[in-house]
């Protein structure tokens, strides 16, 4: 099994993005020396808890911190943005750091209506666009010098790797009909998963891009030395998400500090339906239950998800699950 990192960068209480986004480089640096296969970035907007809003600016600083682990973007929401200068602005990358990159793109609109005019400078574009701008992205990517007016530069001899990031059997219909490789999100749905990557698999089209179905699954871990100590790091990990849901504020709270929340008997059933979400235990546990997932999915890597207080608990928790897998 592969294994693989997403990273929000996420704030914790007390800390500061320069910080964060520091020990999201460290973060990576210390993937590559455990044997992960990628280090993805998210985007994130309008957030005052998440430092990344920005994927192509931080994968290419991590990218110059690092020297094998394929690094890129999940993910880059397409449609709030130009095909072509996306396909730019990725083509640099893989100029400067060949067969490296992965571009990621996600449909999602990027935040409430305000955030998503903010990014569009106002204009107010169709999600409906998303499969055609995902056909021109792939068309800028491999230039055609014959029949193309327009070319994204500049050319390279390798391109980009393209994901498509998806909770639904639609998002994985689009990629296998495009010929892409295809991440599912079971930290944000873990209930379409298998109809999504059966899907994906039955209907790939070889293309241009890849001749064979590639699919990774996303999904939150939480890895301790105990059930115990687990089970109380991951406790700020639901309050966060209960806030993110709320709209309040989306910096990680510390266990004392989240121990003090008053719970509602809603907020108690809100955190027991995300722990879906999730695997929480020790490192023997964590490797069951991803075997387990494994079957189920019949994908070869999983990309973990893990948002602690304290950076070290972060470390150790993908430590823990580099000694059962790498």
């Amino acid at each position: 099994m592969k294994l693989s990192v997403l990273d929000q960068s996420v704030i914790s209480n007390g800390s500061t993005a320069r910080t964060t986004l520091q020990n999201t480089v460290k973060l990576a640096q210390l993937a590559e020396e455990m044997g992960f296969t990628r280090f993805w970035v998210a985007e994130h907007h309008n957030s005052n808890g998440m430092a990344g809003s920005s994927p192509e600016v931080l994968l290419a600083h991590i990218a110059s911190h690092t020297k094998t682990i394929k690094v890129g973007s999940g993910g880059v929401l397409l449609p709030q943005y130009s095909p072509y200068k996306v396909a730019e602005n990725f083509k640099v990358l893989e100029a400067l750091f060949p067969n490296r990159i992965d571009l990621g793109i996600g449909r999602s609109p990027g935040g409430s209506l305000e955030t998503r005019l903010a990014l569009t400078d106002g204009i107010r574009k169709s999600m409906n666009e998303f499969p055609r701008q995902l056909q021109n992205l792939q068309r800028y990517l491999h230039n055609n010098k014959e029949t193309e007016q327009v070319i994204a530069y500049p050319i390279s001899e390798s391109i980009p790797k393209i994901w498509v990031l998806g909770i639904t059997h639609r998002g994985a219909r689009l990629a296998a009909e495009n010929g892409l490789a295809f991440t599912y999100g079971h930290f944000i749905s873990p209930v379409n998963g298998k109809r999504a990557l059966q899907h994906y698999y039955e209907n790939f089209a070889p293309s241009s891009a890849q001749k064979k179905p590639t699919a990774n699954v996303c999904i939150f871990v939480v890895c301790a030395s105990t059930q115990e100590k687990a089970e109380q790091l991951a406790f700020s990990q639901d309050l966060w998400l209960l806030s993110v849901s709320k709209g309040k504020d989306t910096k990680i709270p510390s266990y004392l500090e989240a121990k003090q929340q008053i719970l509602t008997n809603e907020d108690k059933r809100f955190i027991k339906e995300n722990r879906k979400r999730m695997i929480i235990g020790t490192k023997e546990k964590v490797r069951e239950e991803l075997l387990r997932l494994q079957e189920q999915y019949q994908t070869e890597e999983f990309m973990i998800l893990c948002n602690l207080y304290h950076f070290e608990d972060k470390v150790n928790s993908y430590s823990l699950m580099a000694e059962s897998f790498l």
